[in-house]
């Protein structure tokens, strides 16, 4: 039997603190950022109706799989992937987890960077002076500078590194406390502002009122498929790492539900506070990964106080993008602290710096580098697309594939699902429903249908 690893492994002080910090650690720019343009892009609520069935159909099942792997092992994400196959060739899932994270962190940091720079131009005032002269043009400005998105790049990198440093009680829990109920607080005042916009009816209407037709569109389930694997932190080894910090005597069902639960609140409410101002002022919901930094800016400046409203939503998307990039950085400090035998900090700083170089190429993209790409994709959108549409389907299918035919037995154990129906329809998904999908997204990626 394989042995699982000798380091002492830190634990979460409660089964709150394990739902706050995943929840802390899922909410970020994918609920905000992402979610908006992709919805705007696909049709509003009838791309909300198919997300809504991913997650249902594929998020929580794949969710609910790794926490069990993570809490049963007790090890990082590779680890713990061995501990259960007992076969070094599975580890593969979790290898691509990591590998999956460093990589995405290494432009998600440059991405949040640019959040907090919208924050702090919102709070000063000269993101809305620069606004009322030329529409995009503190963005554009901004993005081909040769050091600022390197320099706001390199403070998120510089938060999380401190807070992952700290531990998981002392550095993720406690801020995840603080964090979480903060963010919900924020996002929940957005949206209420949202829903009394004067003229905002019609942008409540594209989130919730669907168009049936458009349910013939394929690429709306693939966007929403992909929409779900982002948005979740799916095949990050997010939830393995941080489902061996919780006890074996938490139940996991009703754990999940609730990160679940709130990370697609989350989404649903930055929807409603961002398409009622959108249609409010006449400006395009389509407007792509434009929407939150170039559009909404505009919305804000029109907006009665909106210079107000518009600093408290840049602290919203500056503190998720934070909250997640913690998690960013955990998953391959778990890893480099099982593997290297390295003590935490040290292990978080080298990861840290590690990202933070690899991502430069990344900040210099839109400026210095934009001459640099793949098939036309710039160096942030080439990472993403390599990630989004290859490493992170395959580890979801991979743990679906896995935990369904292999480790089903001990998995319903694990979960306290056995001999029920809602564990027998868990492993009817893993093992039918979300390989099928994640072949459709792959099929698609190459154009295959």
């Amino acid at each position: 039997m394989a042995s699982r690893p000798a380091l002492r492994r830190e634990t979460w002080g409660s089964r709150g603190a394990f739902i706050v910090a995943a929840i802390g650690a899922a909410v970020g720019l994918g609920n905000i950022w992402r979610f908006s343009y992709v919805a705007g892009e696909n049709g509003g609520a009838t791309f909300l109706l198919v997300y809504l069935a991913a997650i249902f159909l594929l998020g929580a099942p794949l969710v609910i799989a790794e926490v069990a792997i993570g809490r049963h092992s007790k090890g990082d994400a590779v680890e713990s992937y061995r501990v259960i196959s007992r076969n070094p060739l599975w580890i593969a899932p979790g290898a691509f987890g990591v590998l999956s994270c460093f990589l995405i962190m290494t432009f998600y940091l440059v991405v949040a960077g640019w959040a907090l720079k919208y924050f702090a131009g919102a709070a000063t005032g000269g993101l809305w002076r620069r606004a009322a002269e030329e529409y995009g043009g503190y963005f554009e400005d901004f993005v081909a500078d040769p050091w600022q998105p390197v320099f706001w790049q390199l403070l998120l990198a510089l938060g999380a590194v401190v807070v992952v440093a700290a531990g998981v009680r002392a550095g993720i829990e406690r801020l995840a406390r603080v964090v979480t109920p903060l963010l919900a607080l924020v996002v929940l005042a957005l949206a209420i502002r949202g829903l009394t916009l004067p003229g905002g009816g019609p942008g409540l209407a594209f989130l919730f009122r669907p168009d049936w037709g458009l349910l013939a569109t394929p690429d709306i389930y693939l966007a929403a498929i992909g929409q779900a694997f982002f948005s979740l932190s799916l095949g990050l080894g997010l939830y393995v790492t941080y489902g061996s910090y919780l006890g074996s005597e938490h139940r996991l069902p009703g754990a999940v539900t609730a990160v679940v639960a709130g990370d697609t609140l989350m989404a649903v409410l930055a929807g409603v506070a961002i398409f009622p101002a959108v249609f409010a002022f006449g400006l395009d919901p389509a407007s792509g990964p434009q929407l939150v930094f170039i559009t909404l800016p505009q919305v804000f400046l029109a907006m009665p106080a909106g210079e107000y409203v518009g600093a408290l939503f840049f602290f919203l998307l500056a503190a998720a993008a934070l909250s997640a990039s913690i998690s960013g950085v955990e998953v391959p400090t778990a890893y480099a602290m099982r593997r290297l035998r390295w003590p935490r900090r040290r292990a978080a700083v080298v990861v840290g710096a590690a990202i933070f170089v690899c991502g430069i190429p990344a900040s210099l993209g839109f400026g210095l580098w934009s001459h640099v790409g793949w098939h036309g994709r710039g160096i942030l959108e080439s990472t993403d697309y390599f990630v989004s549409n290859a490493l992170l389907p395959s580890g979801g299918l991979l743990t679906a594939l896995l935990v369904g035919w292999r480790w089903s037995a001990p998995a319903l154990k694990e979960t306290a699902l056995e001999g029920t129906g809602l564990g027998r329809l868990w492993i009817a998904l893993l093992r039918f429903v979300i390989p099928s999908l994640i072949v459709a997204i792959f099929l698609r990626a190459v154009g295959l249908i």
